[in-house]
């Protein structure tokens, strides 16, 4: 048995928190004594009677002798008063720590209250309850999956906040830090406001002439948001003065809210009500989905709501068993890279766009939500509809953070150019993923073109833009095959004096070009070569988003490979500059054909119907990669199943995406065992039987989904780690693949 973190442990305050802290340690073998201090000689009976403490007393000075850890848990308005009574008793070496939910006026007493004891304090706020105080509700497991701030300050000691942070997280806490007034800010902003607020209103109501009848008549809206108003009323009234300064300022902004609320209401201005209300809610959303929580409990002592995770998991595991096969009719959500743009080009434009088809998965949504934070009046997305109120090129406003990219390197890459033009300065930021990718790449032509863009260490996110610098036109030859950095550079053009025009070494994806023409825009193009004039103006228009090839790509590749399938995709989009991945496949001997082809708002779609079929290794032609390039991780399952050798050269840019796809993928069809050769612009990979095993994406959600359907020739279970990140461009795809025939399990 591994020996205890501390030899002794003093709680002091046995109440709900107290006491979960104590039973906890207890528990999981963290402590070789625990000890109890309270005013309440029957709590602390309580205490030992339930084997939460091992002793107590209701002298704080006794309580603290010997303990090499004090964790104090009564009101923030009592700890002063609470840190002098027991300093005598603290040992030279004794580490303090505490719950309370205010901190600023803890590491105020403790400064003056613990005199040399001081640098050994480590403040801390367990963000945690339930329903039920006292000791008798101490839970073991009260601070599993839940989060605990600890906010040290500069005379704090390390090793001390390292021994606090390492009791919590052998707790099962997730262990945040920050610095304490910020701490104060955040609590009041999203647990002290919002409880002020429900008092207030229930105090309101109360007082209206007959409250009886209005609360007979409220609904299931004002029972939720008033719900914490049912809260200790003493345990709040310290809160609130203790954490005066915070909460007045958070006051002070709702107000301010408030007061622009109102002002929409009474001169009945619609694109101000919308804006607020559609931000709100779309904010309300991301937290939502970001935290993956859904039911909500009162906590006693922390004085704040705390969420209780769902079932759903934040970094699922792909499990895929082998076998099946694919069969039926399949609608793979819409084309990402139209989804962005529309937004972009809508939000620009002159008058209301209506978006049919817009992919709501993270991606999109990113870019969605960086022109709400930018002043664009967005409704939706609701099943894949959008309204977008454009405020025209020059409409756009500061927005009052960074802009948070995610992990779409398209939105930041776009955004860029379109931002290079704007008034105000901005920052674009992303995930830990994006955060790696090149950026120099776009910023470099839009410097030529007048732009003053800094990017970050190695030319990486963030990228930060200066405004207000005149553009003008430039020729760009692109010096690699990307359609993100030719549509950076001619939606720069668009702000810019004269003509900006891009010419291309290969073909790529054109839907910016296309979409600037159905907006209004003259986009000219001679053979590689796209221009246009600065200056002009975008109308708005109505816009079909058909189903995206690049998900659709993951099952041409597994309806191929799966004896006995047969699977129709309907509606998805056919641009030329998109189909490389069934030219290829084609070449491989699958059996592809498209029915049904027609025009969809200036893009050509089809119903694909795709057949299994035995296929064959080949040289991929170069000409083609361009045309492939997102889909090449699933190519290369179709490879690996394929009889004779596949080679791909000139696919370094493989190397840049969400991961270094080729080697990634080349470690995953390790795992499997199938034989292959890694080059520095691509891959050889021999087709034959392969196993199942463990395949790491991190985080790419491409490499997730095509290992997925490796699964239907595999001989073993394939399990797939990371896979959060499938939510970015293909929400849904785990159900969507069980229903065609794909043994998938997420976990």
């Amino acid at each position: 048995m591994s020996e205890p973190l501390f030899n002794r442990i003093a709680v002091i305050g046995l109440g709900l928190i107290g006491g979960s802290f104590a039973a906890a340690a207890r528990k999981n073998g963290l402590a070789g004594s625990i000890v109890a201090g309270s005013r309440s000689a029957r709590t602390l009976e309580q205490g030992i009677a339930l084997g939460v403490v091992d002793e107590g007393s209701q002298d704080l000075v006794e309580a603290v002798k010997g303990a090499d850890l004090v964790f104090v848990s009564t009101p923030v308005s009592a700890m002063g008063k609470v840190l002098s009574a027991l300093k005598p008793g603290l040992s030279r070496t004794a580490i303090i720590t505490d719950g309370g939910s205010v901190k600023g006026n803890v590491i105020t007493a403790a400064r003056g209250s613990l005199g040399e004891h001081y640098s050994r304090f480590v403040p801390g706020h367990p963000i945690a309850g339930k329903e039920k105080s006292g000791v008798s509700a101490a839970d073991a497991d009260l601070y599993q999956d839940h989060r605990v701030i600890l906010t040290p300050t500069e005379a704090t000691d390390p090793a001390a906040t390292a021994r606090v942070r390492a009791i919590w997280t052998a707790m099962g806490a997730e262990v945040l830090q920050m610095a304490p007034d910020y701490h104060d800010q955040v609590l009041a902003e999203t647990s002290h406001l919002p409880h002020l607020l429900a008092f207030s209103l229930v105090d309101t109501l109360a007082r209206q002439g007959d409250s009886t009848e209005i609360f007979r008549y409220a609904a299931g809206g004002f029972r939720d948001f008033t719900r914490i108003a049912s809260s200790d009323p003493v345990m709040w009234h310290d809160i609130f003065r203790e954490n005066k300064a915070a909460l007045l300022q958070s006051l002070d902004l709702f107000s301010d809210g408030i007061a622009r609320f109102r002002q929409a209401v009474s001169d009945d201005d619609s694109d101000a009500l919308m804006g607020i209300m559609t931000r709100a809610n779309s904010a309300r959303a991301h937290f939502m989905a970001m935290n993956g929580r859904t039911s909500y409990t009162r906590a006693h002592h922390s004085g704040d709501d705390t969420t209780m995770t769902d079932s759903s998991n934040a970094n699922p595991t792909f499990v895929v068993t082998p076998g099946g096969r694919l069969t039926g009719r399949v609608r793979v959500p819409g084309d990402k890279s139209m989804s962005h743009r529309s937004i972009m080009l809508g939000s620009l434009a002159e008058g209301v766009t209506q978006v049919e088809g817009f992919l709501e998965g993270e991606d999109a949504l990113a870019t969605l939500q960086a022109f709400r934070d930018m002043g664009v009046v967005i409704e939706g997305p609701h099943n894949g509809q959008v309204t977008i109120h454009g405020v025209g090129l020059h409409g756009l406003k500061a927005p009052g953070k960074a802009l948070y990219m995610g992990n779409s390197g398209t939105s930041m890459r776009l955004l860029t150019g379109l931002l290079a033009g704007q008034a105000f300065d901005v920052e674009l930021t992303g995930d830990a993923s994006l955060s790696k990718r090149p950026m120099e790449r776009v910023a470099s032509p839009l410097r030529d073109m007048g732009a003053q863009i800094s990017t970050g260490n190695e030319g990486r996110p963030p990228v930060r833009i200066r405004g207000g610098q005149p553009l003008k036109g430039i020729h760009y030859d692109l010096p690699m095959a990307s359609a993100q950095v030719k549509s950076a550079v001619l939606l720069g053009g668009l702000y810019a004096e004269g003509e900006t025009s891009v010419t291309e070494p290969a073909p790529t994806r054109d839907h910016t070009e296309r979409m600037l023409g159905g907006f209004g825009y003259d986009v000219r193009r001679d053979g590689a070569t796209s221009a246009l004039t600065g200056g002009g103006t975008l109308t708005a228009c109505k816009l079909e988003v058909p189903a995206d090839i690049s998900s659709a790509a993951f099952f041409l590749v597994g309806a191929s490979i799966a004896e006995g399938s047969e699977l129709t995709l309907p509606h998805v989009g056919i641009n030329p500059t998109r189909t490389g991945v069934i030219d290829i496949l084609k070449l491989m001997g699958a059996d592809i054909r498209l029915e049904n082809q027609r025009d969809a708002g200036g893009e050509p779609v089809a119903d694909i119907v795709v057949k299994s079929a035995p296929l064959k290794g080949i040289e991929i032609p170069e000409e083609l990669v361009p045309l492939a390039i997102d889909e090449f991780p699933a190519i290369f399952i179709a490879a690996a199943c394929a009889e004779g050798e596949t080679v791909l050269r000139g696919a370094e840019e493989l190397r840049v995406k969400e991961s270094d796809r080729i080697q990634v993928m080349a470690d995953g069809l390790a795992a499997l065992g199938v034989d292959h050769q890694v080059f520095e612009d691509g891959i050889r990979i021999s087709g034959g039987p392969f196993g199942g095993g463990e395949i790491q994406s991190h985080g790419d959600h491409r490499i997730a989904m095509s290992f997925a359907m490796a699964s239907l020739r595999a001989s073993g279970p394939i399990t797939i780690n990371d896979c959060a990140n499938v939510a970015t461009s293909f929400p849904g795809f785990a159900q969507l693949a069980a229903h065609a025939g794909l043994n998938l399990e997420v976990k």
